[in-house]
């Protein structure tokens, strides 16, 4: 198997394995952090070790460079503000009282634990998401597909990975808003990165992304 349809069975496999999971397994939170990281990290790094030129393009992602980071930065507080904003905005519309009940029945999640799980959400799962899908199912791909195939099936297969956790949450008019939000939240992160060649500006936007996601979690749990 050439190394294009390597990355692109991982990335799709992987994403919907974990989907499935949250569909229907509905593991507990903290009993799938240690399957993401196998996923998401751990495997795609057996990827970079087998191959020496591929894993020169690892050690790439990760070189900081100061250009764009001013800008990721100011782009994470729009997307923090954006995000309230919007959860303000559509309250008295959309009902969100099914997103507790199915964090602490599908989860685990409480209003007791949410901290550690928003820290972790915040800055590893973060991490994690972007390292697996811009890092390696875009910034990598790339150099093995069209630019125009890598930006599409990496930020469409980001919004599938979510499907079995907001399914539950969200009625389906909702639900494929926030899909439509994800592809283009995805093809906005792999730019953000496709212009510094690392993956450090996506993930300073995705951290703001969830500190304002995780805001809104600790409303709905009546901690703030």
């Amino acid at each position: 198997m050439n190394r294009k349809r390597t990355i692109m069975a991982m990335i799709f496999i992987f994403s919907l394995a974990i989907t499935l999971i949250d569909a229907f397994v509905h593991p507990n939170y903290f009993m799938k952090i240690p399957i993401k990281i196998i996923f998401f990290l751990a495997l795609p790094m057996l990827f970079f070790v087998r191959n020496k030129e591929a894993f020169a393009d690892f050690k790439n992602l990760f070189v900081f460079r100061k250009k764009g980071i001013l800008t990721a930065l100011f782009l994470g507080l729009c997307v923090y503000a954006v995000i309230l904003g919007g959860y303000f905005l559509t309250r008295n519309i959309i009902d969100y009282s099914n997103v507790t009940s199915s964090l602490t029945s599908g989860m685990g999640i409480t209003a007791e634990n949410f901290i550690y799980v928003s820290l972790y959400i915040s800055l590893m799962n973060s991490f994690l998401e972007e390292f697996f899908f811009r890092g390696y199912g875009f910034i990598t791909l790339k150099k093995y597909t069209s630019r125009k195939v890598a930006y599409l099936f990496s930020s469409s297969l980001f919004a599938v990975y979510h499907i079995g956790m907001l399914v539950e949450m969200f009625h389906f008019g909702a639900l494929l808003l926030l899909l439509f939000g994800l592809i283009v939240g995805g093809c906005i992160f792999n730019y953000l990165n496709e212009r510094n060649d690392n993956i450090y500006p996506s993930w300073f936007v995705h951290m703001f992304a969830n500190f304002a996601i995780n805001t809104v979690g600790f409303i709905l749990f009546g901690v703030l």
